[in-house]
C-alpha cells in the first residue's frame, strides 16, 4: 500500500508531539516529586516549631493539617502524571504497532482514542469543561472485526483541543463516540475561540488528509459533516461498517 506524503508528515507530526508531551510530563514528574520533597521538610520544621512554641490560642496555632492537605494535593499530581503517562505508553503503542495496520477494530480505535484525550487532558485547567460519552453496543459483532482506518479519529479530537476557547466561561470540548447497527459515530464539538490561531505553513493538511483518506477507503459508506452553531464548531463523523463490509466481500 503506497503511503501518501501527508500520510507521512501528520504521522511524522504526531509522533513528534508525543515525544514532547514525554519530557514535559517526565519534567513534571521530576518537579513533582522535588516540590514534595521540599514541602516535607518544611512541614516537618513548621510542626516542630508548633509543638515548641505552644501558642495560647487554637487561633494563632499554625495547623499542621493544611501541610499534610498540601501533600496530599502533590502526591494526587504525582499519581496523575504517573496515570498520563501509562496513557501516553498505549497511545505510542497503538501508533506504532497497530497504526501500520490496514484496519483496526471499532473498539481498538475507540480505547486509542480516549487514551489520546486523557493526555491531551494536561492541556487545559481542571475546571475546564471537557464531556466524554460513549454509547455502544459491545454485542454487535462488528464491533470487534477489522473495519476502522487505524487514527481515524486523531484529527477531529486534536482539532478541538486546538481551536478551543480555553478563556471563557461557557468554553466545553464534547466528545461523544457511538456504535450501533453496525455504524461508527464520532461527534466532536468546542467553543470556538476569538483568538486568531497561528497559521503555519502545512496548517490544515491533517483535516485534508481525513478527508482523503475516507474518500478512499470508505467511499460512498462515509459522511462527514462540519459546521458552526452559535459559535460552536461541529465535526460529526459517520461511518457504515456493514455496507462496507458487504461491498469488500462482492469485490474479493
Amino acid at each position: 500500500m503506497n503511503i501518501s506524503p501527508t500520510a507521512v508528515y501528520t504521522f511524522g507530526s504526531i509522533v513528534i508531539l508525543l515525544l514532547v508531551a514525554v519530557v514535559i510530563l517526565i519534567y513534571k514528574l521530576l518537579q513533582s516529586d522535588k516540590n514534595k520533597k521540599s514541602a516535607q521538610e518544611k512541614f516537618f520544621l513548621l510542626e516542630a516549631k508548633v509543638n515548641d512554641l505552644q501558642l495560647e490560642t487554637l487561633e494563632s496555632k499554625l495547623n499542621p493539617h493544611l501541610f499534610k492537605n498540601i501533600l496530599n494535593s502533590i502526591q494526587s499530581h504525582a499519581y496523575q502524571t504517573y496515570f498520563a503517562l501509562d496513557k501516553l505508553a498505549n497511545v505510542l503503542d497503538y501508533i506504532l504497532y497497530e497504526s501500520q495496520k490496514k484496519f483496526v477494530s471499532p473498539k481498538e480505535e475507540i480505547e486509542f482514542a480516549l487514551n489520546l484525550i486523557e493526555i491531551n487532558k494536561i492541556k487545559v485547567s481542571p475546571l475546564f469543561e471537557l464531556k466524554i460519552k460513549t454509547k455502544i453496543n459491545e454485542s454487535e459483532p462488528l464491533f470487534e472485526q477489522k473495519l476502522i482506518a487505524p487514527l481515524i479519529s486523531t484529527d477531529l479530537i486534536e482539532n478541538a483541543f486546538k481551536h478551543a476557547d480555553l478563556q471563557s466561561a461557557d468554553a466545553f470540548i464534547s466528545v461523544l463516540f457511538e456504535f450501533r447497527d453496525s455504524t461508527f459515530f464520532l461527534t466532536v464539538s468546542n467553543k470556538i475561540s476569538d483568538k486568531k490561531a497561528l497559521k503555519k505553513e502545512r496548517s490544515g493538511i491533517g483535516a485534508a488528509t481525513l478527508e482523503q483518506r475516507l474518500k478512499i477507503i470508505y467511499k460512498e459508506n462515509f459522511k462527514l459533516d462540519k459546521f458552526v452553531e452559535n459559535d460552536i464548531y461541529i465535526a460529526h463523523l459517520k461511518i457504515d461498517l456493514r455496507e462496507y463490509k458487504a461491498q469488500m466481500l462482492a469485490a474479493g
